[in-house]
């Protein structure tokens, strides 16, 4: 008795430890925008890619960089997402954080004005809506007016208009302001509601690291093996987009809740110009770009420190070890 006793209960000490060891961790990673841009982190979830790295992936959205950031800082989150400015200043700031990926490797709006301005020119003197006055859209907007030869605040103003592109072209609609940018896929509906598009960032900037993913250096380094898995399921996500272009503008479609012809120019557009790193990765070029015009705006003096202090790429190398070379 004694002996059957002893034998049911190592079945269930065995078969207990069996299903814990099944189960995969819970991985928090934060978006945030849930915008076109950021649709391979939703996919890496829904697709089952993280999954297949042993991952319970848990996407949480928190509008804005900001608030990535303070969860990354809190622990809340193991990898965070947004511009490449606000982690670079993270990192001034003694937050120990790192940008390990990319997300949105490029500048994908185009300058949006009332039907009567034809060209930027013509907006010497107007009122432009933007969702902040230090954001990178803005950053890009002022080069972009710059080169055309209006300086700001000399030869025109900017009204903050929080809600990101959709609140600005609202605006724009209600004559509230004279031109914004807008992002795709949200330039086709300006477009097709008359507005002109009297300019593109990209053509302005051509290398601009608009949003990354990050981590607290502290906790991904006691954690390698996690973020390193993280790393590989983003960039299966992102070969499997560029490999699989109509199921990938399906998903996209219905996720992000766009018309799909929205979404398949979106797919072209951010696959023609990689805007999407094939791989995850980020630009290093367009990182140090952003990191200089932050550094330019905050009035900081000397020359720029060496991007490892901003960038870890070493997860993602090792992630990259196991996959086939593109």
């Amino acid at each position: 008795m004694v002996v059957r006793l002893c034998i049911a209960l190592a079945l269930v000490v065995l078969l207990a430890f069996s299903a814990g060891a099944q189960e995969k961790p819970k991985f928090y990673f934060g978006s945030s925008s849930k915008t076109l841009g950021y649709g391979p982190l939703w996919a890496a979830v829904k697709k089952g890619f993280l999954e297949q790295q042993g991952l319970d992936g848990q996407l949480v959205l928190l509008r804005g960089t900001p608030m990535n950031v303070q969860a990354l800082a809190a622990g809340s989150l193991y990898v965070g997402s947004g511009g490449a400015e606000a982690f670079y200043e993270a990192t001034e700031r003694g937050l120990d954080m790192a940008m390990i990926g990319g997300t949105i490797n490029g500048l994908t709006h185009d300058i949006v004005a009332n039907k009567k301005y034809k060209t930027i020119e013509d907006l010497r003197g107007a009122v432009f809506g933007s969702s902040s006055l230090t954001s990178g859209t803005v950053t890009a907007l002022k080069q972009a007016l710059k080169l055309k030869g209006l300086e700001y605040p000399r030869d025109y103003k900017i009204l903050v208009i929080a809600g990101g592109s959709s609140a600005n072209l609202a605006a724009l609609q209600s004559g509230q302001i004279a031109a914004t940018t807008v992002a795709i896929p949200l330039n086709y509906v300006a477009e097709e509601a008359g507005f002109n598009v009297v300019g593109r960032l990209i053509d302005a900037i051509p290398e601009y690291e608009l949003g990354t993913l990050a981590v607290k250096r502290s906790w991904a380094e006691k954690n390698r093996s996690l973020v390193v898995r993280f790393m590989r399921a983003l960039a299966l996500t992102h070969r499997w987009i560029y490999e699989n272009k109509e199921a990938a503008v399906d998903f996209l479609a219905r996720e992000m809740q766009l018309k799909p012809s929205y979404a398949r120019r979106g797919w072209e557009y951010y696959t023609q110009h990689q805007i999407w790193h094939p791989d995850a990765d980020l630009s290093l070029k367009g990182t140090e770009y952003a990191i200089r015009i932050y550094m330019d705006q905050a009035g900081a003096k000397g020359p720029l420190a060496s991007l490892s202090k901003y960038v870890d790429q070493s997860y993602l190398s090792e992630a990259l070890k196991d996959l086939p070379k593109r």
